[in-house]
């Protein structure tokens, strides 16, 4: 049986909603090992006139236990 844990990060990107999750999976993979599934829980952006300049992803990231 395998113990599994969830835990919250916040992260941003310039480009996108999906580079600014895979920030977030790759910052949590400097101190977590064994992630399993990202969920991606809320997405915000600042806007600049008429564009948007800077996304950010609240994600739900789940690792296995050793």
């Amino acid at each position: 049986m395998a113990v599994l844990k969830v835990i919250e990060v916040m992260a941003n990107s310039n480009k996108s909603w999906e580079d600014a999750a895979k920030n977030a999976v790759k910052h949590a993979a400097k101190s977590v090992k064994n992630i399993r599934s990202v969920y991606l829980k809320e997405q915000t952006a600042n806007v600049e006139g008429e564009n948007l300049v800077d996304y950010r992803v609240n994600v739900k990231i789940t690792f296995e236990v050793d």
